[in-house]
């Protein structure tokens, strides 16, 4: 039986864990922010106004840096594992849906947290125009559910922090890269069309974009596919979990 007196405890415990080192999470803001603030006047120059350029940095900076930041949710997620922490609450009363939920709920409020100062600085300091604010907190928050879901899913399926990383680094350049968010898919090479939507960042910039713009059926279309990949990225951490997933596979 689930209870949430329970899940409320493993999310208090997991948020005491990321404040005792909030170096890393502080990292995932200001690096973004910097990249805002000093490519934004590039941006326009390359693309040949301010609304072009702003939305192409803030949406592509914004959209790579979530993904990025799937190193805070593994790292996690891993240190659950080194310290064995998960086999013991596997023994416990705690479903493995409470188990997931108790780690992702501090992770998630982060991912939102670094979206939202993004997105803030870029209306407020660079003049991101956006045409429907409430369009772009769906987005935002669907967005920030599938980069949680996917974090979980990687972090549960490599076997050391080494892979980790390396995983999430390439992962995140690749797929921002191939989606659109550093340089307009309309600039890429004709075969990278062809694979673009195999990129979850590709729906992510599409969402976001959209959102942006004012443009309600892509939104809410680019949404809709990222909340699939979510949901299958979360049942696979889920069933993971459940098949047992402890210290014994480290590397």
């Amino acid at each position: 039986m689930r209870r949430p007196d329970r899940l409320l405890a493993l999310a208090q415990a997991n948020l005491a864990l990321f404040a005792r080192d909030p170096g890393p999470l502080a990292g995932r803001i200001i690096q973004p922010l910097l990249s805002l603030l000093i490519l934004q006047r590039l941006y326009i120059a390359a693309l040949g106004g301010p609304a072009q350029g702003t939305t192409q940095v803030v949406v592509g900076y914004l959209v790579l840096f979530s993904l990025l930041g799937m190193s805070i949710v593994g790292t996690a997620v891993l240190a659950d594992r080194k310290w064995n922490t998960f086999d013991r609450l596997r023994a416990s009363p705690a479903h493995p849906a409470e188990l997931l939920a108790g780690k992702a709920i501090p992770v998630l409020g982060f991912i939102l947290l670094q979206q939202t100062v993004l997105l803030g600085v870029g209306i407020a300091a660079l003049g991101l125009p956006v045409a429907s604010y409430g369009l772009l907190a769906a987005a935002d928050v669907v967005w920030a559910v599938t980069v949680l879901g996917i974090g979980t899913a990687v972090a549960m399926l490599v076997r050391s922090s080494a892979q980790l990383s390396a995983v999430i680094d390439i992962g995140a350049s690749v797929c921002t890269g191939l989606g659109g968010g550093l340089v307009p898919l309309s600039d890429l090479p004709p075969w990278t069309h062809v694979i673009a939507p195999l990129s979850p960042a590709y729906w992510a910039v599409l969402a976001l974009r959209g959102a942006i713009r004012g443009q309600e059926a892509t939104t809410l279309t680019a949404s809709a596919v990222l909340a699939a990949i979510a949901a299958v990225s979360i049942t696979i951490a889920g069933r993971r979990l459940a098949r047992g997933w402890g210290r014994s596979t480290l590397l």
